[in-house]
């Protein structure tokens, strides 16, 4: 173990001298500037197996994966290893219990970039998630000592939270452990020494005597560097402030009293104390599970997008351990979600003043189960053994309710986490009609913190909701999307006679259809579903863009009077539309791309086959004039993604489909190249997208564009085309590209291995162009994406027809389908249509890739090039419509604007006329087919 550090003090003690217990302490106040923003740790991945059928953990070897350990192998990862090898599985009698067995980290080659790695890991399907790790700043930053100094000193908070009445109730019991996972702690503090947990089942000899993978892990862990000693870093006592909060030694006749009395506390180190250490939180939190906390505190977090590995962490505690998981929620005055205060499974704890007041940088939320006390709190600082300091911040309200949580496991001791939290929520005092909280009523949570209450009142009820699946299951739902809500409700204390639970919309942008579920009468944690009778919801169609809606459910049983809420975010009208009528589920963007809004990018949600494991790693459209002239939004060379294009109006499903069971639409444009020094083309960009729900067209999605051309300039010649960077299940490695020429269609599967099939059939505008990519060809390669995909690549793909179509050596594999256009004028369009196809076999997407030809050219406006002489007049019209033609015979096929086939006719003149009196009024198509050519158009039939 190492000598504990000299400490320093803090910049501003420096001039004013230590505190010592008999001084007079100031006030330390946290500051709310900017929003803590967690950031990515770099060479560092984790991620979760897929369970196997066996329910048995993986097998020796990376990951015991052949697929996976193939693709870790491939990208060169390090130190592959599980990343809690003494996790416990959970038992039988846990549900909705978490694996930790599953998950395992990998350390990264130099450069590596953390986000194409967990790509590559999902793409293998054989992982729940990849995800980067992350690193969260601690919730402290002190200010003028001196703001505060007409302050009379104590601990106020003490009495606001009845605690000294409640210490006559239960004083805690040293069984009982808060573990601190925090800055570090100084074990010698005349507050704090008596208080710290040891392990005396493995004393300081070097050896690891109770073989929990730990050595000397006696007075707790340092997880940031790996060593024994969690004596607090240099310049940082935000530990010890934490631990003072919770469990500073009461009735001892020195310093302050912490609010768990003899609930002794863990200290875990998760800050490094040099260069080469990292934040290690998680890590922690399941330590203190395993190692018998009962009660965890978290008193850091920053704003920014949820983490499933980090949701399985928190379950893992909660879940399978039973622990108590207690966290801050934050010191940024602002409306927002904070993690990991906003996990499932956690207590979320607000500041408030000295007034019950919410302070005025407290972060507030739907998501805040409750407040206590968080300005001025006296607690033990650590720059000497005898010293105090008073602080501000949610990192202080946190603690209190910890150790608040260590007397309620105390004098409940068969009380679950969950009901613990649960009768901490149900226990406080309501204070949303102060002045300074109204205007944030629920958003504080159910009050401010009661300990008294907590310890002696019996008879609360509690229900919450234990899971809620969405069907369909998406990240986002669009305008018109309808929605069912399946949730399992559970009691958690006081039985209840006739449960219900009301779903309604706090956002006028989401309607709620059904919104009752009678659970009736429910004994003390039972559970029960509304599975047989969901809840359904309406997006509306105004709803704009990215918007988050809150919907509320309310718990009532009438015969005891019991009323809580609990709160939901749904996220509406994201900017990327999915088609999934068929079989294929396909993300298609406002700028382009397809899948995901770039390498990397969590906006989308994917490219999928029969709700299998995504498909396609990065998709999108390129054009180009030159190699030295390309527009595009997917990867480049320099470590990023082109952004070339710039949406006009946004992708957008159409409310009523005229053209196949799914469509949609959408515009976007690039610069105009004298903008950009003759780096772009100049187009604008209409897109739209079909799918069906019909067979044999489940197995496509039909992606049409029309372009224009904005330049003074013809442009000649012009290419377009698709990239797609496939990763099929199976082995990413292992893939090749064939080329049909007679269907022009470029597909890519697993030779070894062929569970799918995917890839592109051009369908309309100019002259098929496809190009194989091996992403792992050597440098020496025309075109290599392991080094990225420059705009001369780009041109190289799109321009030399199909003598590079195929790639037949197994290898990780893309490919750009495409088309080449002999010149586009200024002002002119035109349009060029592809088929994304999926299927489980060569004969199955062939058949869909004939299916997707015989209903572009048949239903949809292919806008081909006008025959000459073909007129139809009147249009619109009531009746009687004439067809001039060019010199027959020609075929002439009316179609409903549903795509349904009315009628044919053969036509040997040079006209004929139409009767349509006998069709309701409505949009028509007439396909006209001579043996000079074809065309498709609009008739319109009125009254």
């Amino acid at each position: 173990m190492r000598l504990p550090l000299l400490f320093l003090f803090l910049r501003s003690l420096l001039i004013l001298g230590v505190l010592s217990s008999s001084a007079l302490p100031v006030a330390a106040q946290l500051t709310s500037a900017e929003v803590p923003v967690k950031t990515v740790v770099a060479g560092r991945v984790v991620f979760k197996l897929k369970p196997a059928p066996t329910a048995q953990r993986p097998a020796p070897g990376l990951t015991g994966n052949s697929v996976l350990d193939a693709t870790l192998t491939r990208i060169q990862a390090q130190a592959v290893q599980p990343k809690f090898p003494h996790a416990r599985p959970p038992g039988p009698d846990q549900p909705g219990a978490v694996d930790l067995g599953l998950i395992f980290q990998a350390a990264l080659p130099d450069g590596a970039s953390v986000e194409a790695v967990c790509q590559a890991l999902r793409k293998t399907g054989t992982v729940e998630y990849a995800e980067p790790v992350y690193y969260y700043p601690p919730l402290l930053q002190t200010s003028d000592p001196l703001a505060d100094s007409t302050r009379t000193g104590g601990q106020y908070h003490l009495k606001n939270i009845r605690a000294y009445r409640a210490w006559d109730v239960t004083q805690g019991d040293t069984s009982v452990v808060i573990a601190i996972a925090d800055g570090g702690t100084r074990l010698t503090h005349e507050d704090l020494a008596s208080q710290i947990q040891v392990n005396r089942r493995d004393p300081i000899d070097g050896v690891d005597n109770d073989q929990d993978g730990y050595v000397d892990n006696y007075y707790g862990w340092d997880f940031a560097d790996n060593d024994n000693d969690p004596t607090r870093e240099a310049n940082s006592v935000h530990g010890i402030l934490v631990a003072g909060c919770a469990s500073a030694a009461t009735n001892n006749g020195k310093g302050i009293a912490g609010v768990g009395f003899r609930c002794r506390f863990m200290p875990l180190k998760i800050y490094s104390s040099n260069t080469t250490g990292s934040f290690a939180g998680y890590e922690a939190i399941v330590y203190a599970a395993d190692h018998g906390c009962r009660v965890i505190n978290l008193s850091w977090g920053a704003a920014g997008g949820r983490s499933q590995y980090e949701q399985d962490i928190i379950t893992y505690a909660a879940i399978n351990r039973d622990a108590v998981v207690v966290a801050a929620a934050g010191n940024t005055p602002a409306d927002l979600d904070f993690y990991p205060a906003s996990y499932q499974h956690v207590l979320s704890v607000a500041t408030t003043t000295s007034t019950d007041e919410r302070s005025a940088n407290a972060t507030f939320s739907r998501r805040v189960d409750l407040s206590a006390p968080g300005t001025q709190i006296l607690t033990t600082l650590g720059n000497s053994d005898t010293d105090y300091f008073a602080v501000g911040g949610s990192s202080f309200a946190a603690p209190l309710v910890a150790g608040a949580a260590g007397l309620v496991r105390t004098r409940f001791p068969h009380y679950n986490a969950a009901q613990v939290a649960a009768q901490l929520r149900r226990t406080t005092d309501n204070i949303d009609a102060l002045p300074g909280n109204a205007a944030y009523a629920g958003r504080i949570g159910s009050g401010r913190l009661n300990v008294l209450r907590a310890v002696t009142e019996t008879g609360q009820h509690s229900a919450r909701l234990v899971t809620r699946t969405f069907a369909p299951n998406r990240r986002a739902y669009a305008p018109g999307d309808t929605l069912r809500l399946a949730v399992q409700v559970q009691n958690l204390l006081q039985p209840v006679s006739n449960l219900t639970v009301t779903l309604s919309s706090l956002s006028p942008y989401v309607l709620v259809r059904q919104s009752t579920f009678t659970a009736g009468s429910m004994a003390t944690l039972e559970q029960r579903s509304n599975a047989a009778t969901p809840f359904r919801l309406t997006v509306a169609a105004a709803a704009p863009l990215n918007t988050k809606a809150v919907v509320r459910y309310r718990f009532q049983d009438a015969a005891t009077g019991y009323q809580e809420d609990q709160y939901e975010t749904i996220l509406l009208n994201p900017d990327y539309v999915v088609l999934d009528a068929g079989d294929i589920a396909l993300t298609l963007t406002s700028r382009g791309n397809i899948g995901y809004d770039g390498l990397g990018s969590d906006a989308g949600e994917g490219v999928t086959y029969r709700q299998g494991a995504p498909l396609l790693s990065e998709g999108g459209l390129l054009l180009a004039t030159s190699a030295t002239r390309v527009s595009d939004n997917v990867r480049n060379d320099r470590r990023g993604a082109d952004v070339d294009f710039l949406t006009l109006n946004r992708a957008y499903l159409l409310a009523q489909p005229m053209r196949a069971t799914q469509e949609a639409a959408g515009t976007f444009r690039d610069s105009l190249p004298s903008l950009t020094q003759g780096r772009t083309v100049g187009v604008r960009v209409r897109q739209h997208a079909y799918a069906e729900a019909t067979s044999p067209h489940r197995d496509y999605v039909i992606l049409e564009y029309q372009l224009t051309n904005l330049t003074t300039d013809t442009l000649k010649p012009l290419h377009v085309g698709l990239f797609m960077d496939w990763d099929l299940p199976g082995e990413a490695g292992r893939n090749v590209v064939e080329w049909d020429a007679a269907r022009r269609l470029q597909y890519l599967f697993d030779p070894s291995d062929a569970q799918i099939f995917t890839g592109l059939r051009h369908l309309s505008g100019g002259q098929a162009s496809a190009y194989a990519i091996n992403n792992q060809a050597p440098a020496s390669a025309a075109v290599r994406l392991a080094d990225g995909f420059s705009a001369a690549e780009k041109f190289i793909t799109l321009s030399i027809g199909t003598q590079n179509a195929r790639l037949l050596t197994p290898t990780d594999a893309s490919q750009v389908t495409g088309a080449t256009l002999p010149f586009l004028a200024p002002a002119d369009s035109v349009t060029v249509a592809f088929a994304v196809l999926a299927a489980p076999s060569l004969s199955q997407l062939q058949t869909a890739a004939d299916a997707a030809a015989t209903r572009y050219q048949q239903l949809l406006p292919t806008r081909t090039p006008w025959l000459a002489g073909v007129v139809l007049y009147p249009n619109p019209t009531t009746s009687l419509t004439r067809l001039d033609l060019p010199a027959g015979p020609a075929t002439i096929q009316l179609f409903s604007g549903l795509g349904q086939l009315l009628s044919t006719r053969q036509v040997t003149g040079s006209s004929t006329v139409l009767d349509m009196s006998f069709y309701t009024p409505g949009l028509y198509l007439l396909r006209v087919q001579t043996r000079t050519g074809s065309t498709t158009l609009r008739l319109l039939r009125q009254q």
